[in-house]
């Protein structure tokens, strides 16, 4: 695999009603990322941020809802799908290569982009996230976009989600595997609730721990070549990210997830990967940002020895 890392940001906040993800990517950058990765000895080429417009242009335009009844309620529809093509067309201007991807969000909506372009039968991808992001415009009682790419990306919900790239699912249920899962609606639930993904709650991850679950999940993707780690930084607990747009208590510890970090380093299959949702406008002295540097720089090879 390639030691060259494209960085590209999708400055986003559409997906989600509470403002500010959008810095994100400015954040991370902020943080040290392009230098933290050149010292672990890769060429890094920063291409810069997908044009996203901004919400009071889009309430300006009367873009901001879908109405039909018979589609359910999708806020920003057009802007998101239109972003999240783009993402997937920059990457694949990048193809053929073994270049490896870090995509900076924004809100995790930008995943339907991602990991569409990316996306392969055997691609395995790790949801790190307190949420399931398996609703559609259907089952969502909010309507958020950051709440459906998991259903997008399995060809579930709406036209302008699912067609990204060409039309229909772009994974397979047995291609994803959960970790840090603690807060569901109702329609993810019973989605889930079909056993066909697998899921790691934080009970699970508290009853035996983090290493066993790392393994296991190293073991479920042994047949897989490659692999997108999709992080939310709400996957980890508040105290140690409070700087996220949609914050749950009791989340995973930075020990808890740097050693995932590290577990996927071991596979080197990490080939792309997602961070998402850091807010920095409810940050402190751009804490999370620094840890999204420091997980990221786990997964491409930082040790302690």
């Amino acid at each position: 695999m390639s030691k060259r890392i494209r960085i590209i940001g999708a400055a986003m906040d559409l997906g989600q009603r509470r403002r500010g993800v959008d810095m994100g990517p400015s954040a991370i950058r902020y943080a040290g990322l392009q230098d933290r990765l050149v010292r672990l000895g890769y060429e890094v080429v920063d291409s810069g941020n997908i044009y996203t417009a901004q919400a009071e242009e889009l309430y300006e335009r009367d873009l901001t809802l879908d109405t039909d009844p018979s589609d359910g309620l999708s806020h920003h529809l057009d802007e998101v799908g239109r972003v999240c093509q783009k993402i997937y067309d920059r990457v694949q201007a990048y193809q053929p290569t073994d270049d490896r991807f870090v995509f900076l969000g924004g809100d995790h909506s930008m995943s339907i982009g991602t990991i569409s372009a990316v996306a392969h039968p055997k691609l395995g991808v790790l949801w790190f996230d307190a949420h399931a992001d398996i609703n559609t415009p259907i089952t969502s009682p909010s309507g958020n976009i950051h709440g459906m790419p998991v259903a997008a990306l399995l060809g579930e919900g709406h036209p302008t989600l699912t067609s990204i790239g060409g039309a229909g699912p772009k994974l397979k249920p047995s291609q994803i595997v959960m970790l840090g899962i603690r807060d569901l609606d109702d329609g993810e639930r019973l989605r889930l609730a079909k056993g066909d993904i697998r899921v790691y709650t934080m009970r699970e991850i508290d009853e035996v721990g983090m290493a066993r679950i790392g393994q296991e999940i190293m073991d479920y993707f042994d047949s897989f070549t490659e692999i997108h780690l999709s992080l939310d930084l709400d996957g980890l607990d508040p105290q140690h990210a409070p700087g996220v747009g949609t914050p749950v208590p009791g989340g995973i510890s930075y020990r808890e997830a740097h050693l995932m970090m590290e577990i996927l380093a071991d596979s080197h299959k990490v080939r792309s990967l997602d961070v998402v949702e850091v807010n920095p406008i409810l940050d402190a002295r751009n804490g999370t940002a620094q840890l999204a540097v420091e997980l990221v720089a786990g997964v491409f090879g930082q040790r302690i020895l």
